[in-house]
């Protein structure tokens, strides 16, 4: 009998190890092409042109990933006060961020074109990256099939994040080094909250889940009305351009679809 239920133990223990594995596989996935996304913008720097439709369609992307991920599970809580303690401690924290970074500027004398760290840009993307890791990872934890297919419509989000947020430092003149380091430290933020979205927050709920999901839509709203747009509209807008923001919509809304 003993010797059965070791058996059964280390074949259980087996499985385990192998869906670990399985799954860092497929976690990493994200984190690579995000990689791959912001050093291939600093060695093909994209033009005006270019580095607009970049921007708009990561904006689309986030916006659709705002809309289809995070507002159904806010409202389907039903708690409002938690979605205002969320929310407003979200706007709050990009606001103050905001501030810092142009007292900064000032400080400095430096035009906003000179500023080689865009930190409102650069936490809004942190933001938006962690919320993708623990959506993986909660994806994956309720079955393969949805994690799969949320981890493809994430990948294709954070390529083009990736593509904007390298553009956008480059546009600023931070060196290739900076930009490749600041990308790196993105990747490794999107896969330990992946690995913590399968492991310790598949469970939450309650006024904690709900205060975390609405200061994430805040701080990703504000990624894409007061960061990720605005940069985009510094090229004059075309109606070709404008659609791409919503081409990016449209993707992730099928992806969302085929789940």
């Amino acid at each position: 009998m003993s010797i059965k239920t070791n058996k059964h133990g280390s074949q259980y223990q087996h499985n385990m190890d192998e869906s670990i594995l399985s799954l860092l596989f497929y976690t990493s996935i994200p984190a690579m092409v995000l990689i791959i996304g912001g050093v291939l913008s600093t060695f093909y720097a994209p033009g005006p042109t270019l580095r607009s439709v970049i921007l708009h369609f990561a904006a689309g992307v986030v916006f659709s990933v705002v809309s289809l991920e995070l507002l159904p599970d806010i409202m389907h809580e039903k708690d409002p006060l938690d979605v205002v303690i969320g929310f407003v401690l979200g706007i709050g924290v990009m606001l103050l961020l905001r501030r810092l970074t142009r007292q900064k500027q000032k400080l400095e004398g430096a035009p906003p074109i000179a500023d080689a760290l865009p930190i409102g840009l650069l936490f809004g993307v942190g933001v938006d990256l962690v919320i993708d890791g623990l959506l993986i990872g909660i994806g994956f934890a309720a079955g393969a099939q949805e994690g799969t297919f949320l981890m493809i419509a994430i990948t294709v989000e954070v390529f083009a994040l990736g593509l904007a947020t390298s553009a956008s430092m480059v546009q600023g003149r931070a060196s290739r080094k900076r930009v490749i380091m600041t990308i790196v430290i993105l990747a490794l933020m999107l896969l330990i909250s992946t690995i913590a979205g399968v492991t310790l927050l598949r469970g939450l709920s309650g006024a904690t889940l709900v205060i975390i999901l609405s200061f994430g839509l805040a701080a990703l709203l504000f990624l894409v009305t007061e960061e990720l747009l605005v940069e985009a509209h510094e090229e004059p807008e075309t109606p070709w351009l404008t659609a791409t923001f919503f081409a990016g919509f449209l993707l992730f809304l099928l992806l969302e679809i085929a789940k």
